[in-house]
């Protein structure tokens, strides 16, 4: 199980537990489960190669860093990843889609 990633994150747990809560409505679901997966985005993409490129700035020339090439394919097991889909798309919104 090397490719699983547990997020403990203190205030992705927050948001679980106010989402689990019997009285959580509809509408306050969809929000803290968008929000929730920006907090997963940003840990998802923790480790991913980057590149150095040469950009050009108001003052002068520097090399800065970039994901390194491939393009991103975020893939939703329908239909609960979803909800999840959008706040990744946020973060990352070049990143193709596929569902399983």
């Amino acid at each position: 199980m090397s490719n699983v990633h547990l997020i403990d994150h203190p205030l992705v747990q927050h948001k679980l537990t106010l989402m689990r809560r019997k009285d959580a409505s509809t509408n306050s679901f969809r929000r803290l489960l968008n929000e929730m997966s920006l907090l997963m985005a940003y840990e998802v993409t923790r480790d991913m190669p980057m590149q150095d490129i040469e950009i050009e700035t108001p003052l002068e020339t520097m090399q800065a860093k970039v994901i390194d090439g491939k393009k991103l394919v975020f893939v939703s097991i329908l239909r609960a990843g979803n909800g999840i889909l959008d706040g990744m798309l946020s973060v990352v919104p070049g990143a193709r889609v596929g569902h399983i």
